[in-house]
Parts: structure tokens; sequence; C-alpha cells
């Protein structure tokens, strides 16, 4: 007992000091088990129903972009373009050829026109699960596979976002070929970045007053020196004189709809990690109380037993918390214009209190959203979260949107818009008020 108790206290200890084994990541470790675990998001749906008849897609590429979007209700009018060669496909990208990208709250595309085609799905339990298939050849009788994709958990496996599957988005410098200028570094772009260091290597958009960030603008060395001048970019309305916009689904990429995915993916990854985490602790959990003969008791009514199972809880209840009240958001202009109609299907079917307000109303004026806290929480993301970490969630939200005595750790939220959030939490999110 002595000897299968000093490798549980070694794994936990481990995981609190926040060393990672080598070979393979965690998430590919029971619990989670991330590669050999059949997902269940909407390409497993998607694939029955192809495989079944039910749904066909043919054509060209194009059209089957078109048709995958359509089944998958992403909107076209997302449509985001990066000139970077940053993907498994970079071969195949560059500023006249760029890559496109297309979303919805869980779900994402991306297209190359006569290369293959991206999907990456969300699955509640292990997060971004991603595929590819070539869309290429399609008939009524010969219908797509979508193969789960090994290359793209090289970056997206713990590369750029250490620990968890991720989606994420990177800002770079890129030359006129769309090669990366790595000696001049990269971020990884969440809600956090500055709004001057966003887009390096995508095009942009929008309008925004005086402000710039590193989009369509192309970058070269001389003589050991960066040549960079992001003024160039600003304020880009019309991309057709970088490439032929004929060939895709948009004319253009959406500054409203950059910055809604940016949001989105910093939530996302944040539920990811603490699913991944709590879940891991449940694990261990169970195997210390068969270690230990413990039985749960009064004072662990939420079935947490040990102080550093409840310690990881706490913690990622507040990491969560934080982001979907977009806690350190970096100022926005003072006012964004999107051209490509994002905002109006941003919108569309979101729940909405009953004085009609909702968390995807969108502000676009130093802040991102009007009331700032994330729609995921509607996601099936959040909904599958461990119990006792949403109970945690819950109350943490309660005491931020307090309207007497909020928890100043969100001061940012001015007293009018908490009492806005609550109204739309209370009329939309039973487990708001019921939850505890």
């Amino acid at each position: 007992m002595r000897f299968r108790l000093s490798i549980l206290l070694t794994a936990v200890a481990a995981f609190g000091t926040g060393v990672r084994a080598q070979e393979p990541e965690i998430y590919e470790l029971p619990p989670v088990n991330y590669s050999t675990t059949k997902p269940h998001d909407a390409v497993t749906r998607l694939q029955m129903a192809l495989v079944s008849g039910e749904l066909k897609l043919g054509g060209t590429d194009r059209e089957a972009v078109q048709s995958l979007l359509r089944i998958l209700h992403i909107p076209a009018a997302s449509q985001m373009l990066v000139f970077s060669k940053t993907s498994f496909q970079k071969d195949a990208i560059s500023p006249m050829h760029p890559r496109a990208l297309y979303y919805s709250d869980d779900c994402y595309v991306g297209w190359v026109p006569g290369g293959l085609v991206e999907v990456t799905a969300i699955d509640p339990s292990l997060g971004p699960v991603f595929y590819s298939f070539d869309p290429r050849g399609f008939s009524e009788k010969h219908s797509p596979t979508f193969t789960r994709g090994e290359d793209c958990m090289r970056c997206h496996g713990g590369t750029f976002v250490p620990g968890i599957p991720a989606v994420f988005a990177r800002s770079l410098y890129a030359a006129a070929d769309g090669e990366p200028i790595f000696r001049e570094g990269s971020e990884v772009a969440t809600e956090q970045t500055p709004f001057s260091e966003r887009w390096g290597g995508w095009y942009v958009t929008g309008l925004y007053g005086n402000n710039t960030h590193r989009g369509n603008v192309f970058a070269e060395e001389v003589d050991g020196h960066l040549v960079f001048d992001p003024a160039r970019g600003a304020n880009v309305t019309n991309l057709s004189a970088f490439f032929d916009t004929r060939d895709y689904l948009a004319a253009g990429s959406d500054i409203v709809s950059l910055l809604v995915f940016e949001h989105q993916i910093t939530v996302q990854n944040t539920l990811t990690r603490a699913e991944i985490n709590c879940r891991r602790m449940l694990s261990y959990q169970d195997g210390l109380k068969n270690v230990l003969d413990t039985k749960p008791d009064a004072s662990g009514d939420d079935g947490l037993l040990f102080d550093s199972v409840r310690g990881v809880f706490d913690h990622s209840a507040e990491n969560v918390t934080d982001a979907l009240l977009c806690k350190d958001e970096a100022p926005l202009p003072e006012t964004i214009q999107g051209l490509a109609g994002f905002a109006e299907e941003f919108a569309k079917g979101a729940p909405r209190a009953k004085d009609g307000g909702s968390l995807k109303d969108l502000r676009l004026s130093r802040h991102l959203f009007k009331n700032r806290c994330s729609y995921l929480i509607y996601s099936d993301s959040f909904r599958a979260l461990p119990q006792p970490l949403k109970r945690r969630i819950y109350a943490r939200l309660r005491n931020a949107l307090d309207p007497d005595d909020p928890d100043p750790r969100y001061s940012y939220i001015a007293g009018q818009e908490r009492r806005r959030i609550a109204a739309i939490l209370r009329d939309t999110d039973p487990d708001f008020s019921g939850l505890r």
C-alpha cells in the first residue's frame, strides 16, 4: 500500500508543480486518452450522415466547402484570411492564395482553394478534435472521409498552448512570399494581446480610425533590421489589390470576425484546460480513496475530499470565471466597423433576456462586447464541466455580479453592465440562480 500511495503522491506533486511528462502529453494519459477516445462532436455526426446518404457533398471544392458550412451552420461571413505559410498546407499558401478560415461557436473550417479542407470540432470532454479531407473529385456516389489529423497535433497539441489540444492564432512578420520571418518573433494572439500586435500574416478588412495592427503588411529584413510599416495596412476595405477575391466565399477578412474569434479561442482553451485538469484530479482522488479506503463525509458534500483536489478546482474556477468575464481584455479602438455582415450573422439565434439583451450583443468600442460575459457559458463544453467545478464558477459569477458588494477582482465591470449581465443570465441560464 505504501508503494501505491507513493506513486499517487508523486503524481499529484508533479501535477502541482507543472512538471510534464516528455512523452506522451498529459491529455494522452488516462483518464482523458485524447487520441484513442472516440469523439462526440459535429464531425462524427456529419460523417455518419454522409455514410448513410442523408447528407451529400459534391461538385467543386468550393461547392463542397459551401455545402459543409451550410451543414455545420457556419456563416461564410465569418471568413478570415491568412497569408503566412503557417499551416500544414503551407506550400499552397501565399499572399496571392491565402488560407480561408470560417467558424461557428463550436466548429472551425479551414480551406485553401485547390487543397484540403480542415475541420476542427469541439468535443465537450476532449476539447478541439482535428480532421481533414480532400474535397476534390466528390460525386453523389463518392462521399468524403474525414480523417483525424495527427499532423495538426504537431502545433495544436501543446507546442504553442502548453498542456492541452488547442485552437490558436499566431501573429508574426511574414515576407512578400508569405514565409514567416521567425527571427523577429511571433505572438499567440488572444483577446489580451494588444491591438497593435495582432494579425501579422493575416488580411484584415474594416475601419477603426487612427490605429494600426500588423495585418495586410509584408515585412523584410534589410541589413539585419526589420522593415515593416503597419500604417500601410490600416483601414483596408478591399483586398482585390492583393489577390483575386472571387476565388473565395466572401470578399474580405472581417475585423469583427477576427476579434470574436480571438475571444472565442481564449475562452475555449480555458475550458479545455479546466476540463482536463479537473478530470485528472478526480481520477487521482478515486485512486487515492481506494488506497486509503477513504469514505466521503459531510464536509465533502461536493465530492472533493482532499485539499490538493480542491485547490485545482478552485484555481480552475478562477481561470474560467476570468475568461468568461473578459478579464484583462486588451483595449480596442474607439470605433470599429466591420464590412462583411458578420455581426448580424453572429447574433442570430442568441439566447436573449426578457428585455432583449444578449451575451452576443457587440459594443465595438474600447471593448468587444456590450455585456462582458462570454456566450460560451451556453456551450456544451461549459455544460460538460464537472459539477463541483461549475458550482464554483457560478458562485464566483454571482459574487462578481453582486449588485451591492461585487468581487473587486472584476471591478472593471461597472454597475449598470453588471446588472445587465446578471439579468441576462437569470433569464437564459437556469444554473446561474439554481446551481449551488
